[in-house]
């Protein structure tokens, strides 16, 4: 079974350095709930890094609960309709949010 973590693991495998081009921005994912942690992803020169942690001053901040966040990432749940609803929030460059399902593929 797949859990946040191994999502995390798995993101600078999955990452699409093409679509990072001009990019330099630090992510908050702050995930709730059974499962969930704080995970900072940082986008620079076309690379990634993840790591767990917070940032003091992220480009943008991601909240969900592990669930909500787990079933999009494993595709039982549509990142649109989840941030449409109100599943999934963003704060901070929400144009960077719209960009994330570019930048790693499932």
């Amino acid at each position: 079974m797949t859990t946040v973590h191994d999502l995390f693991d798995q993101m600078p495998q999955s990452f699409q350095p093409s679509a990072a081009a001009g990019i330099d921005a630090v992510i908050q994912f702050a995930l709730e709930g059974e499962g969930g942690g704080n995970w900072l992803v940082t986008i620079r020169d076309g690379a990634v890094s993840v790591a767990e942690g917070l940032s003091a001053s992220p480009s943008l901040t991601i909240s969900a609960t592990a669930e909500d966040y787990l079933a999009i990432g494993t595709g039982k749940l549509n990142e649109q309709l989840a941030f449409m609803t109100g599943r999934i929030r963003a704060r901070g460059n929400t144009l960077l949010a719209m960009k994330l399902p570019k930048l790693f593929r499932r």
